[in-house]
Order: structure tokens, then C-alpha cells, then sequence
């Protein structure tokens, strides 16, 4: 399958099923409880559904517990407010005053795609900010609205580098997404890392075995074992991890380098520390593009449309499927809107569901 999302995040299917709208209202009333504006919540609630409708379960719902600790405990500003000083004709900057991450990002792409109408691009650098969740709600967000859109972050240090046995960068993930005429947006939402973290916590509470070749123990030696994984493996294993080693040093170069951020070593951990009071200076980057300002939508639209008929019909292997990137998580939302959101133990309690 080209393009591979992040599906294989995906909770075991046995687990209980929740509609929807009933999801929605407790995690709504979760974050309103724990101080939450109603901007700022509203935001985290539309990032963290499309995540979880979309199968990327371990950056969805499930996060509204640590969400609502930190904002219990000061981390994340309860009522931020959000600023952002164009820096100029293409570019800007977008301070999320230290609360839910999802706020400021999905600002930055309406901040980008006003630029972008005007200028063609609109980059947008987000600093004072927190845990984004899915980068590809992102993008979705302005390729809904007929711009390619491209979002990242760098996050806290887990991943090691190829052949290396530290800690060095975050699962820093790549999200693009771009409007296709009278279907749903190309989509590709992909960690650096193998797996992100939130996954191996998803297996831990489920007590399921990790796949091969993803994660180590402390001392850099693989392990399938979720309760004794430390370190996560990048993108393309023990034989080709220098492929995501690199990529996650672009996320870095636009996350941290760009907005003057935090460095992935240098981050406050998101999970396991005793300090939930500090915020974590997050920095995260988005960049809007109007095709109109290029080959024009038109032309754009076609050919994405021919592109995309070509590569869902090109010849496969016996029995192989071709997906295109996004194919995956539209089949998903379509299942899990008729059929409910599947929800892992901790979350069910959590959500008193």
C-alpha cells in the first residue's frame, strides 16, 4: 500500500463501541470540568474525534485524561489567547499561549490560508504551545477548504537514531493533505518514529504484543514487549532507521529551529514527570498552499483526479490492494460513523462510558 497513515494505531476491534455524539458530550463535559474555554476545548474535541473516527486511536479520545491532569495541574492555560504578528507576505507567527495545542494549530492554518490567498503560500510557525495530537487534522483542515496544507511537530525525545541506543528525537510526525474535486482530500498523516509513543501506552493498557522491529528495551535492544519498551526505533527499522532519523530531523528544522522552540532533548516529558505545572514551550509549523496561485484549481483539480485513478488501478501482486493515502481512514470513518468508536479500557473508565 503506498502512503500508509497512521490505521495501524488502530485499538483492538473487540473493544467496546461508543456513538459518536455520545463520546462527544463526555469528552465536552471532561474538559469543560477540568477549566477549559470553550474555544480552546472545542478545538481539542474536533483534533481528537477526527483522530479517533479516523483510526488513529492513540492520539484520539483517549488523551482527554492527560489533557484534563495538566490542565488540573497549570501546565495548559485554561483560557488562552491566541496572537499572531504577520512576519511577512507568506509568513507569520502564531503564539498559543501556553494551551491546548489544537487551538493554536487549527488557528495557524486560518492565519496561513489568508496569506496564501493573497501571497500563493502562507507559512505559518506556531510557538508557546503544547501537545498537537494528530498533525493531520491539520492538513485536513486546509485541504478541506481547497489548499495543500502541510503540518508538523517535533515533540519530547524517545526515538533513537539509526544504530543508536539514545533517546535523541520526538516521533515528530509529516501531514499533508490536498483537495481532490468531489471526494475526500488525499491524506497522509506519518510519524518519523516506527510507532509513536501513545501507541506502546495503548498496548500497555490493552496488554497486547508490539509488532517486531519498532521499540527497545533502555539498552537499545528490540522488544515486542509494550511494559518493557523504553526506546522507539525510527521509521524503517534496524536495516533503513536512517530514513526516519532524517525525517524527523525536518519536523525539528520547522517545529524548533524556525519559531525558536524547544529542542526535542530539551522538552519537559509529556508523560512520567512530576512537573505538570511548566508549560513546554511546544512549537509546531504549518505551511498553506493556493493552487489557484499556481497551475491554477482547475488544472490542479484535474490532475489530481488522474493522478489518483492511476494509481488506485495500477497492477498489484496477487491478492495486494493499492490505496491511496487517505483511502484507509475514509474506509474507517465510514465504519466507526455506522458502527460506533471503539474505546480501550482506561478511556471507557475515564470517560464513565
Amino acid at each position: 500500500m503506498e502512503g500508509a497513515t497512521k490505521g495501524e494505531d488502530s485499538v483492538d476491534q473487540s473493544s467496546q463501541r461508543f456513538a459518536e455524539a455520545l463520546v462527544r458530550e463526555r469528552v465536552e463535559t471532561r474538559l469543560a470540568a477540568a477549566g477549559a474555554s470553550e474555544a480552546s476545548r472545542g478545538a481539542a474535541i474536533r483534533a481528537m474525534l477526527h483522530a479517533s473516527l479516523l483510526g488513529i486511536d492513540s492520539h484520539g479520545v483517549r488523551l482527554t485524561e492527560h489533557y484534563c491532569r495538566m490542565l488540573d495541574g497549570g501546565r495548559l492555560n485554561k483560557n488562552p489567547q491566541l496572537r499572531f504578528e504577520h512576519r511577512g507576505a507568506g509568513s507569520a507567527m502564531v503564539d498559543g499561549d501556553d494551551g491546548l495545542g489544537h487551538y493554536a494549530a487549527y488557528h495557524a492554518v486560518e492565519v496561513g490560508m489568508a496569506l496564501a490567498r493573497e501571497a500563493g503560500v502562507g507559512a505559518v510557525g506556531i510557538r508557546r504551545s503544547s501537545h498537537l495530537g494528530a498533525a493531520g487534522a491539520y492538513a485536513l483542515a486546509g485541504a478541506e477548504e481547497g489548499f495543500v496544507t502541510f503540518a508538523t511537530t517535533n515533540t519530547d525525545a524517545m526515538v533513537a537514531l539509526h544504530t543508536g541506543a539514545q533517546k535523541f528525537h520526538g516521533t515528530n510526525p509529516l501531514a499533508f493533505a490536498a483537495p481532490v474535486p468531489n471526494a475526500r482530500p488525499w491524506l497522509l498523516d506519518m510519524a518519523t518514529s516506527s510507532i509513536p509513543l501513545n501507541r506502546v501506552l495503548l498496548h500497555r493498557s490493552l496488554d497486547q504484543e508490539l509488532p517486531e522491529g519498532v521499540a527497545a528495551t533502555p539498552d537499545g535492544f528490540p522488544t515486542t514487549d509494550p511494559h518493557a519498551a523504553d526506546l522507539l526505533l525510527p521509521l524503517g527499522g534496524v536495516d533503513y532507521g536512517y530514513k526516519g532519523a532524517g525525517l524527523a530531523g525536518v519536523a525539528t528544522l520547522f517545529s524548533s529551529l524556525l519559531t525558536g522552540t524547544t529542542l526535542d532533548p530539551d522538552f519537559i516529558p509529556m508523560y512520567g514527570g512530576t512537573d505538570i505545572s511548566t508549560p513546554r514551550n511546544m512549537g509546531h509549523f504549518v505551511l498553506v498552499i493556493d493552487p489557484d496561485k499556481f497551475a491554477g484549481s482547475a488544472v490542479f483539480g484535474a490532475a489530481i483526479t488522474t493522478y489518483l485513478a492511476g494509481l488506485r488501478a495500477s497492477t498489484t501482486r496477487p491478492g495486494g490492494k493499492v490505496m491511496a493515502p487517505g483511502d484507509r481512514e475514509w474506509a474507517t470513518l465510514a465504519e466507526r460513523q455506522t458502527n460506533g468508536i471503539p474505546l480501550d479500557p482506561d478511556t471507557v473508565r475515564f470517560l464513565d462510558l
